[in-house]
């Protein structure tokens, strides 16, 4: 299913795979609008050459990410495998009403600080109900009411 959505006065469009939910394109959606400014070139599932494929990314080159974002489910060996094996400037992860705390501190437990180094890897934690905040579609700003940041 395509979703034309709204993002900041311009239109983007999101393919919606089968198995794949709304809350997850919801995600894309949410976090292109928070990049999209601090990374111009920022793109929405792009394949980049690797086994894995971002759901938002921004790219300087070949295994050189400015901004790398994963929504919804996301294993932490993928997250240690791509701060290991590739140069990215800032990781986000983006959930919706997860527990958030304790994924912190697997992560913080399972990638040596070394491929974390301070302020690369955040994770972004929208509301549970964020899917009623946005106004059909239309996505002008995300409010900081609407999630919490940790910095891992």
């Amino acid at each position: 299913m395509l979703h034309n959505l709204e993002i900041k006065g311009e239109s983007i469009r999101f393919w919606q795979n089968s198995g794949e939910s709304f809350e997850h394109i919801l995600m894309k959606a949410l976090g292109y609008a928070m990049f999209i400014e601090k990374y111009p070139k920022l793109e929405v599932e792009m394949k980049v050459g690797l086994k894995y494929k971002p759901d938002i990314v921004a790219q300087n080159g070949k295994r050189d990410f400015t901004f790398w974002g994963e929504c919804g489910q996301n294993a932490v060996s993928k997250t240690a495998w791509l701060l290991k094996h590739t140069h990215i400037g800032e990781f986000a992860l983006f959930k919706i009403g997860f527990n958030a705390e304790a994924l912190v501190k697997q992560l913080r437990k399972d990638i040596p600080k070394k491929y974390r180094p301070e302020n690369k890897l955040i994770l972004i934690n929208f509301v549970k109900n964020i899917k009623d905040l946005t106004d059909g579609g239309k996505i002008e700003k995300v409010s900081d009411e609407w999630f919490e940041k940790y910095v891992v």
